[in-house]
């Protein structure tokens, strides 16, 4: 009998070790890092609140918190409304469909390292297909994207490799919208548009809260794109929190700093999560069918 008690807690033992060491450990162990001097080959010095006084005070952490802020707002609402597009083109009971959510999905799973390379060549200033393609069209003289709209091009780019993963959370989500209330619409004369209005979005809702969260969070802890493709340049016009997390850790050895960057992150996004968990009643509703 006493082995039976403790026969559960050995099965999940390895996961709660797990948890412990790599994930509760490490937040811990940034906290205090936080407020120290750490340059990994030295042992930490105690500053107190130094850290987060030059973060506040530092003009660099100011813009990267805006380059953030503005990456996370063009980009959720983009890829929420792309994914929620592509869903409903591919949602179709037609021959080979399969075939084009796997070609939606295929920039999802493909390395972020090519990704950049192709993306990096069609944002090219002199020999990218984009000016190519515009200056043959309109005439218009080789712009730098690159160079003049950094933060956008990132933007662009991670909205067009995440969206095919919320694409399948929303095809999902149709597939499991009962078919008798559109018929019962059409029945009683329902426009397309009025059958998506007042059937499709509402009983989609709890569907996009979870990819508004989930969103949210991929906003604020983008890094792959921006190393990949500018490394926060030029002159950190395309530095997100992230980022400039990995540079102060791993680059300029600053752990204590990083870490109190980390902090401030996670604060944010805890505080944007919340507020959307508390306002989550007054829109997303329970299946009513």
């Amino acid at each position: 009998m006493r082995y039976k008690k403790i026969t559960p807690y050995l099965f999940i033992a390895p996961m709660l070790i797990g948890l412990i060491l790599f994930r509760l450990g490490p937040i811990v162990a940034a906290l205090f890092i936080s407020f120290t001097k750490w340059n990994i080959r030295t042992p930490p010095e105690y500053l107190g609140l130094a850290n987060y006084t030059e973060m506040f005070a530092s003009e660099t952490f100011w813009l990267v918190l805006k380059n953030t802020l503005v990456f996370a707002v063009a980009y959720v609402p983009g890829v929420m409304i792309l994914a929620l597009i592509m869903a409903l083109l591919v949602n179709q009971k037609l021959r080979g469909i399969g075939f084009y959510r796997a070609l939606f999905f295929m920039p999802y799973i493909t390395s972020m390292v090519a990704v950049a390379m192709v993306w990096n060549w069609i944002f090219s200033t002199r020999f990218g297909i984009l000016n190519n393609t515009l200056r043959s069209l309109f005439g218009t003289s080789n712009t730098a994207w690159l160079n003049d709209y950094p933060l956008w091009v990132l933007i662009i780019v991670t909205i067009w490799k995440t969206s095919g993963f919320q694409m399948m959370i929303y095809v999902a989500g149709l597939q499991g919208i009962p078919g008798y209330l559109y018929e019962a619409a059409r029945i009683d004369g329902a426009t397309r548009w009025q059958q998506f209005r007042y059937i499709t979005l509402p009983l989609l809702s709890p569907i996009t809260f979870f990819i508004l969260i989930f969103s949210i969070i991929a906003a604020f802890r983008t890094f792959e794109v921006t190393f990949a493709m500018t490394g926060g340049g030029p002159l950190n016009r395309s530095t997100t929190l992230a980022y400039y997390i990995y540079q102060n850790a791993f680059v300029f050895n600053r752990m204590g700093f990083a870490s109190s960057l980390a902090y401030v992150l996670m604060f944010i996004v805890g505080v944007i999560t919340v507020l959307n968990f508390y306002g989550r009643r007054r829109w997303v509703i329970k299946d009513t069918y």
